[in-house]
């Protein structure tokens, strides 16, 4: 299936919507080294539309991540769908402690899981960002204290 096309208008509006950073891991695009992507929050695959609605913005790392998925396991066993920015406040499901993007809801959870939040080198990306006073940004700090 392919992907529908996403105008320069849309993707701007996305972006600035985002304040330039990714909508999950909260890294700023001017920080990353692939920039950050449109995404289909449901996929396409599974009914979503390209609407503003439906769009987040997120760094390569998570968007590849988090593909086509719309949810997972929990650790209790249960069904749970991801993070969804437009909808949901990101401090309602997840916290920063030092560098650890620490989930706490089971929507949190699983994000966290699926998108690798806390692999090694995503913790070494925020911890040299951290060094040169970068991560978490302002704009960071506005989502994580909401």
């Amino acid at each position: 299936m392919s992907s529908t096309y996403i105008s320069a208008e849309l993707r701007r509006s996305v972006a600035i919507r985002a304040d330039w950073l990714c909508e999950y891991c909260l890294i700023q695009e001017d920080d990353t080294y692939f920039g950050c992507e449109v995404d289909h929050i449901i996929s396409e695959k599974h009914g979503g539309l390209t609407v503003p609605e439906n769009l987040a913005y997120a760094c390569a790392f998570c968007n590849r991540s988090k593909g086509s998925d719309i949810g997972s396991i929990t650790s209790a066993g249960r069904f749970c769908r991801f993070f969804n920015p437009r909808i949901e406040l990101w401090a309602s499901h997840f916290r920063l402690e030092g560098l650890l993007i620490v989930p706490s809801t089971d929507v949190g959870e699983v994000t966290v899981r699926l998108l690798q939040l806390n692999h090694e080198e995503r913790l070494l990306e925020r911890q040299t960002l951290q060094q040169i006073s970068r991560y978490p940004s302002v704009q960071a700090l506005r989502h994580i204290s909401e």
